[in-house]
């Protein structure tokens, strides 16, 4: 086993009872690579309506995505592995580096998810491989 994979492990545990919640609600898992993608829809049209009014399309814990539907986690999935990279490095600190990033992005009055580090470094890096805009 890759130590990445041990190292991100506790965050992947979070990820996966949040899928597993996904999944009893309906969603299905597909197994990308060294990740987990679970979705709530095939398609972003037919994820429920309360999914689609979440801040978000996708989240990862660890090697763990969950997303809206498979259709967004498709396009997402250059962003959304940047952030599994910062999951390999950081482990479980990564889940105090994220929100501690927001709240210095928030104090020096930017966009707490615009600013954070984590999120420039994920559009930034995501960019350079195709044209995704997660919202």
């Amino acid at each position: 086993m890759r130590l990445p994979l041990v190292w991100a492990l506790p965050c992947s545990l979070i990820g996966l009872l949040l899928g597993a919640v996904a999944i009893v609600l309906g969603g299905s898992a597909r197994r990308v690579d060294h990740t987990i993608e679970i979705a709530l829809a095939a398609e972003q049209r037919h994820s429920p309506r309360w999914a689609r009014r979440l801040p978000f399309l996708a989240i990862t814990f660890g090697h763990v995505i969950v997303g809206q539907s498979h259709e967004a986690l498709t396009l997402l999935r250059p962003h959304e592995r940047v952030h599994v990279r910062q999951y390999e490095w950081l482990g479980p600190c990564f889940l105090i580096a994220y929100p501690l990033s927001s709240l210095l992005a928030w104090l020096r009055g930017d966009c707490p998810y615009r600013g954070n580090r984590f999120e420039r470094e994920a559009f930034a890096q995501a960019s350079s491989n195709e044209r995704v805009e997660p919202s």
